[in-house]
Formats: C-alpha cells, structure tokens, sequence
C-alpha cells in the first residue's frame, strides 16, 4: 500500500497558505443560513459528502434515514452586496446541494459557479451505520463516527478525527492532524504538515507525514509503513513487517517480529522492544552513538560499539535497525 508523492501534501498546504493568506475582510460573514432534510433510505448507504469551505461530520443514526443539517455562510469579497448574499442563501435553503438516487447519496456539489463563490457550508450529517462514506473538504475539519465504512476522507486544510469504523480508512490532510480510533480495518494516513495518530487498529498502517510524528497502535496483525520527515514514530503491539523512516527524531517499534523490520533514523536514536523468546537476525548500526541489547545474540561477521550482527534464539525474520546520530536500544 502506498500513499500520493509528498508533493500533493505540498499542494494541498500551499492552498491552505493562500486562503489564510487572504484579506480579512473576504472572510468577514455577510449571511447566514440553514437548511435542514431528511432522506429516506433502505440497506446499505453510498454517502459522498465535499464542502469547499466548512467543516463536515457524519456520525451513525437511525438505519432508514439520512439527516442533512447545513449551515450556510456568505462572506464579503468580490463586490459582493448584501442583498446579494442573501439571495444566495435563500437559493440554497431552497434548493440544497443534494441529490438522492436510491441508495446513493451525494451533497455539497454546487454546479451554479457563481451561486458557489464566496459560500461556505458546513455539513452536520447522521446516517445509517451501514454506510459507506467518501469526504472532501478544501478549508474545514471533519469528525466522522460510527460507520461501516470504507471511509475515505480528504481535507486541503484541516484535521480529521474518525473513530469506530469497521472497514479500511483512508485519510489524507494538506495542513492539520490525523486522529483515528476503534478501526477495524488497515489505515492509509497521510499529513502533509501535522501528526498522524491512530489507536486501536485491527489491520495494517502505511503512514506518511512531511512534518510531525506518527503514533501506532495495533489490535491485530498487518503490516506497518510509517515515514516522516521531521517527528518521532511510535508503534505498539506490532505483529508483521515494519518499515519505518525518520528524518529527525526518535523511533520506537514495540512488538512481535512475524516479518521483516527496517527501522532507520537520521537523527535521533532507535529503541526496539521484543519477547524474550523472540527469534530474529540482526542488523544494527549507528554512525553514532552505542548498542545495546538485553537479547542472547550469538555474533556472526564483525562486531563492534557501533554495529553488531547476529542471531538470536537460532535466528528468524530480519531486524535492519540504523541511525546516523543516535544509541541503538534493543530490549
């Protein structure tokens, strides 16, 4: 599993630079609105929910219904009067972006280009929780809980919290944080500029951040892929292969070598926690720093303060652990 090149985290963060960026009066609020609906439903749920500015969140309710709430804002800017922005909120409260086929339901697609300048709304949303959901924001954060999922979740600007979900997530942010909880399927998370945390996943992780650390907790065995550029990667209750990356910080892998693991920081020094039983090669080297190990190693080839190879307890997956500035801890 992989994520986008780190340059679409790039993008999206320059985005989210330029609308910060902006005058304060194009964001001084001109009209407000609401609308409220309700879609009746029956089985399973396609939801697809994209706010250019706003937040979003969708969290499980009755199973025959899809509730809408949106809170419309106009904001000045562009020659906008205020008889105009209020005509644009009572076209909206009218005629809400939503469209109903059945079982699939899409809000927040505004094709009226100029009905769709200087509007922001944000979207308050209880579905069925056997609802699958995809979720884009340009400027906002999104709060999603209790879906069945998949759930995929994009934000240009924004952090994203997802809890109790039952199938894969995938989230991605420009600028903000990840946070998930309670998921029962492999995560993909990507931050551009923020940390990555995700508790309690009964799956595998790939997590890329360009800016900020990374924080793992597995429930069941998968694969894990986490890199940063500049942040500390902490992963607990690992079954199966890890790699994992750090420009600048620390890294910590607390867990069962069930595969091959491929532990490296730049700067900053490596701390690995294994069973006393626990049978693996070893591969350590520091540019550095020390070694150390409460592990039975018996040595093959060279050996010395700053690199040591050998097995332990016959040998079994590969452990390649390395730091260029840092001690090496393997406990």
């Amino acid at each position: 599993m992989r994520l986008a090149p780190r340059n679409k985290f790039a993008l999206l963060a320059f985005g989210a630079a330029l609308a910060l960026a902006m005058p304060a009066f194009a964001r001084d609020t001109v009209a407000e609105g609401q609308f409220d609906r309700t879609l009746k439903v029956s089985g399973s749920v396609d939801l697809g929910v994209n706010t250019g500015s706003g937040s979003i969140t969708v969290r499980a309710g009755d199973s025959s219904t899809v509730h809408v709430i949106g809170r419309i804002r106009v904001n000045s800017g562009w020659h906008i009067s205020d008889s105009d922005a209020q005509d644009k909120v009572k076209k909206l409260e009218a005629n809400p972006p939503i469209d109903q086929n059945g079982n699939t339901i899409r809000i927040g697609d505004i094709r009226d280009e100029e009905l769709r300048r200087n509007v922001s709304i944000s979207y308050e949303i209880v579905a069925p929780a056997d609802s699958r959901l995809r979720s884009d924001t340009g400027s906002g954060g999104q709060e999603i809980d209790g879906l069945k999922g998949p759930v995929e979740s994009t934000a240009g600007s924004g952090s994203l919290r997802i809890s109790h979900v039952n199938a894969e997530v995938r989230a991605t942010t420009g600028s903000g944080s990840v946070t998930l909880e309670a998921i029962q399927g492999g995560v993909r998370a990507g931050a551009g500029s923020g940390s990555i945390h995700a508790d309690g996943v009964a799956g595998g992780l790939v997590a890329h951040s360009g800016s900020g650390n990374i924080e793992y907790s597995q429930t069941a065995p998968g694969d894990v892929e986490a890199q940063t550029g500049s942040g500390s990667i902490d992963l607990r209750g690992v079954k199966g292969r890890v790699d994992a990356h750090t420009g600048s910080g620390s890294v910590r892998v607390d867990g069962s070598p069930t595969g091959d693991w491929r532990v490296h920081s730049s700067s900053g020094g490596v701390t690995l926690r294994l069973p006393a039983d626990a049978a693996f090669d070893l591969d350590a080297s520091t540019g550095s720093g020390g070694i150390t190990t409460t592990h039975e190693i018996t040595m093959t080839g060279s050996f010395g303060r700053r690199e040591l190879r050998g097995k332990s307890h016959g040998g079994g997956p590969m452990i390649v652990v390395s730091t260029s500035s840092g001690t090496i801890r393997v406990e």
